[in-house]
C-alpha cells in the first residue's frame, strides 16, 4: 500500500511540474455523521493546482474517527488514507470530475464487525457546482457516484439514495454521495 502511494505522488508531482500551473488552491472537506449504532468525524485535505484549460488536479488525504455500537458490541478505529483528484471546471460554474481514494478501513460497513480487508478503494465519479463566494473562497457542491463501492468503504453510510419496493422496504442503496468542499485559493 506505502508502495501504491508513494507511485501515486510521484506521478502526480511529475505531471505538474511539467505542466504550466496558474494557480493553486487548499480544499477542505468535513464529513460527520452519527445514528444509534456509531458514527464518525473526520475530514479531506486536497492541494489543487490549476492547469490550463481550467483542468484541477493533486492529491488529498483523509483522516475520520469512527465509533460503532451494533448489538452492544462497541468499538473505535480510525479510517486514514490518501488519493488524487481531477476536476475540469466549465465557465467557474460548475464542474466534473474523478476522485480516487485508498483508505485503511478496518471495519465491514454491511456486517457492522472488523473485516477481513484491511483498504477500502473508492473510485468516485460525478459532478456539480463551483461557486465564487469571496475573494479568497470558492465552494463546490457535488453529487459523487462510488464506481468501486467496497463494502468496507467508510462512505456507506453516507449514502443517501435508496430503492424502496411496493412495501416500501429498502432494497438497494446507491452508492451516491453529496460533497461540499471549501476551497482557499493559494496563489495567482
Amino acid at each position: 500500500m506505502k508502495h501504491f502511494l508513494i507511485g501515486l505522488f510521484l506521478c502526480l508531482s511529475q505531471f505538474t511540474s511539467y505542466a504550466q500551473i496558474q494557480s493553486s488552491e487548499l480544499g477542505i472537506e468535513a464529513f460527520g455523521g452519527g445514528s444509534q449504532l456509531g458514527g464518525t468525524i473526520g475530514g479531506e485535505l486536497k492541494y489543487a493546482a490549476k492547469l490550463p484549460n481550467n483542468l484541477i488536479v493533486g492529491p488529498s488525504f483523509r483522516l475520520q474517527r469512527s465509533w460503532s455500537n451494533y448489538l452492544n458490541v462497541q468499538s473505535q478505529f480510525t479510517i486514514y488514507g490518501g488519493g488524487a483528484f481531477a476536476h475540469m471546471r466549465y465557465q467557474d460554474k460548475v464542474f466534473a470530475g474523478v476522485e480516487f481514494q485508498m483508505l485503511h478501513s478496518p471495519f465491514n460497513f454491511i456486517t457492522f464487525q472488523a473485516g477481513q480487508k484491511k483498504w477500502a478503494p473508492t473510485l468516485f465519479v460525478g459532478g456539480g457546482f463551483y461557486l465564487k463566494l469571496a475573494p479568497k473562497l470558492n465552494l463546490n457542491l457535488a453529487l459523487f457516484y462510488d464506481v468501486i463501492n467496497a463494502d468496507n468503504s467508510p462512505f456507506r453510510s453516507s449514502y443517501n439514495f435508496k430503492i424502496k419496493n411496493e412495501l416500501g422496504q429498502v432494497v438497494r442503496i446507491l452508492p451516491i454521495i453529496y460533497r461540499i468542499t471549501l476551497f482557499i485559493p493559494l496563489s495567482k
